[in-house]
């Protein structure tokens, strides 16, 4: 079983202030006044506080542009001005948009779709944002745009309760950790003079609180033995999502390895998945696994590149995925949209003959949200093996469902995360409102993956071995189906220098439990008249 060991709450939202930082500056904040009765469903009442006004546009927007509005009761019978329990503003916010994610029902669950089984009170998938709120269950520094600012490492606990050993789960590249020479599977002994491995508890609380300091002290051991020392500060860098890539020549068959980290935006990520890809062609590259394992998504646009990478050349011009907004958006009826300024990238007012445009001009039809395969590089792949975990989810996802009724792909690992809609900001306020608003499907019309993908075969995350060694039991089970046609994961790890059943090993993650989970259309078509 996975464990998540987080810092308190006060720091709930940070990661996705830095990943949407550009995209908030790109919306103007606009008074909640400005937001629209609504007809037909009780109109809110003409005055109020500025926070009942910013809760009756939540409610107002989610009426129109939320992927399940269709289960919105009336303004009078929800009643968004009744969220004022919480012990802050966006506490209230939070608790009005759970209160709207919950009410549409999955008929294969009997639960509603964005329901959570922590008791967290936050929505699955939708969620707020604003300059002052965080998120402690998310708390890796590098942002979608590529930039972090932190260490540049994370931990795992790998071991019983009592028997238990700290690892280093991936390095950022480019990182004050990768600049030192520290790698994924390296084992952590003491950290600013604390041996750690005897209170697990203890542990996490200390850890966490050593990596809210600016500098940090390490001891540990490379996997040959090495004994180590470091001294670390943070700092500001620039991380490559290819957390690893090597070509593998085994059984006749060349396979690539990627390990990619997150779905950041084009000018951080396109340059290197060409580099990775351009590198397996000119090494005879046949077939492919893909880590994906801790990628919790980012932009579709780079996820549609790395699927071109992939794909071969006979599926030019078929159907890759189709997004699917709600019936009110396709019929050009969100009329709230028009409070939306559409800008570029740079977040200028976009503008065409002399009108200002708004998100309201955007062509939200089936035919207008439908994007073809466009191949990319020289390579054509026909096998290809998925790496995930439960950390895994959504643009992450969305290439492994693309590619699936196309060719041969085997997923190995543990369930993902399931999050096959998608956003794009809504500013209100102070605030961005990322609803769920559209459901992306593959072109056999298959994307209701809300509970994940389940793997062709379960693999502990072997930490003891860093990314694209032959020997890490992820990696090895997908090279033994790709040369051998079957699946084999190792039924043990060595953990403290004894093999131990997988089975009865608890892999608890320190610090960071999955990072961003999004997948943010930031392209746009214009309805025709444009």
């Amino acid at each position: 079983m996975n464990h998540a060991f987080v810092p308190v709450r006060r720091s709930r939202f940070a990661l996705f202030i830095l990943i949407v930082s550009f995209l908030a500056a790109a919306s103007c904040k606009k008074d909640p006044k400005a937001v629209p009765e609504q007809p037909g469903t009780g109109n809110p009442p003409p005055e109020g506080s500025r926070s009942d006004l910013t809760r009756d546009s939540i409610y107002l927007y989610a009426k129109e542009v939320y992927l399940w509005n269709d289960a919105l009761p009336a303004y009078e019978q929800f009643n968004p001005r009744q969220y004022t329990s919480g012990a802050s503003e966006i506490d209230d916010y939070n608790m009005e948009l759970f209160a709207i994610t919950q009410l549409k029902i999955d008929p294969e669950t009997g639960r509603p779709y964005e329901f959570v089984s922590d008791g967290s009170g936050f929505p699955k998938y939708s969620y707020i944002t604003d300059e002052e709120s965080n998120d402690p269950s998310r708390t890796e520094e590098v942002n979608l745009e590529g930039f972090g600012t932190d260490f540049g490492f994370t931990l795992t606990g790998l071991g019983t309760e009592d028997a238990y050993e700290i690892y280093i789960r991936y390095v950022n590249p480019g990182s004050p950790a990768a600049k030192l020479g520290l790698t994924r599977s390296d084992v952590i002994t003491q950290i600013n003079g604390r041996r750690l491995g005897s209170d697990f508890a203890a542990d996490v609380n200390f850890i966490n609180s050593a990596f809210d300091q600016q500098t940090l002290t390490l001891s540990g051991r490379k996997n040959d033995g090495t004994v180590f020392n470091r001294s670390l500060s943070k700092m500001s860098y620039r991380s490559s999502p290819v957390l690893k890539d090597t070509v593998l020549t085994t059984g006749g068959k060349v396979i690539g390895y990627l390990a990619f980290a997150r779905f950041s935006n084009p000018s951080n990520a396109l340059s290197a998945l060409d580099q990775a890809f351009a590198d397996f062609a000119s090494a005879g590259v046949n077939s492919l696994v893909v880590d994906l394992r801790y990628n919790g998504g980012g932009y579709v646009s780079t996820a549609e590149h790395m699927v071109n990478l992939i794909a071969p050349q006979r599926l030019n011009g078929t159907t890759m995925f189709t997004e699917y907004f709600n019936e009110t958006m396709r019929a050009g009826k969100a009329e709230i949209l028009k409070n939306q300024p559409l800008t570029d990238e740079n977040g200028r007012q976009r503008f065409s003959n002399g009108r200002a445009l708004t998100y309201f001009d955007v062509d939200y039809s089936v035919e207008g949200n439908t994007y073809k395969f466009a191949k990319k590089g020289s390579l054509n792949i026909e096998d290809v093996v998925f790496i995930v975990t439960g950390n895994t989810a959504s643009a992450s996802e969305l290439v492994i469902n693309s590619l699936r009724p196309h060719i041969n792909v085997r997923i190995i690992g543990e369930r993902s995360y399931g999050k096959p809609v998608g956003f794009f900001p809504i500013n209100i306020e102070v605030y961005d409102v990322y609803y769920s608003m559209f459901q992306s499907r593959n072109s056999a019309g298959e994307g209701d993956y809300f509970q994940g993908f389940a793997p062709d075969a379960e693999t502990a995350d072997d930490v003891t071995h860093d990314f694209g060694d032959p020997a890490e039991h992820s990696l090895a089970a997908a090279v033994r189906y790709l040369t051998q046609g079957s699946f084999n994961a190792a039924s043990s790890l060595k953990v403290m220098g004894r093999k131990v059943d997988v089975r009865s090993v608890e892999i608890r993650n320190i610090g960071m439990a999955g990072g961003f989970r999004g997948m943010i259309e930031n392209r746009v078509r214009l309805k025709g008249k444009f």
